[in-house]
């Protein structure tokens, strides 16, 4: 697994932990770390994005609800809505990383982490944000996987 494919599976299991816990974000990453050893590089990236999506949730989960437009935001499933608050996130506050590489590496979280549908789910949801916030067209798997060293 690369670096920041797992940094991203590191940032969703503090958020999906903040969403079960409801606590303190910075009391959740600390405890995270407690239990968890990682690179320094993974650590600070996936610490960005878990506290960047945190810190506005609000405008996450607005994006969300409107995309998802037949869902309320608190009937999708808590990892399904996990694992969009920290792809539109990355659409949002992370503008370097491709588009195509935000949808990919959200649908393979819903994959690893999700329940059957919840892929096509996601990338339904997240691609209909990210016509919104980017624009232009992408393709699920147009873009290489990032390199390790990328």
């Amino acid at each position: 697994m690369g670096r920041r494919t797992k940094a991203r599976e590191c940032a969703f299991q503090m958020l999906y932990q903040w969403e079960i816990a409801d606590g303190p974000m910075d009391g959740i990453v600390d405890s995270f770390w407690r239990v968890r050893r990682s690179t320094s590089a993974i650590r600070a990236m996936a610490n960005r994005l878990a506290i960047g999506a945190h810190s506005r949730l609000d405008e996450i989960d607005a994006a969300i609800g409107e995309a998802a437009s037949n869902w309320r935001l608190d009937r999708i499933a808590p990892v399904d809505r996990t694992v969009l608050r920290l792809g539109v996130w990355e659409l949002i506050g992370e503008p370097q990383t491709p588009s195509a590489v935000v949808l990919d590496e959200a649908v393979e979280l819903a994959k690893r982490f999700g329940e059957e549908g919840s892929a096509a789910f996601v990338n339904g949801v997240l691609d209909a944000i990210r016509r919104r916030v980017r624009g232009g067209a992408t393709t699920v798997g147009a873009v290489g996987r990032e390199r390790d060293g990328a």
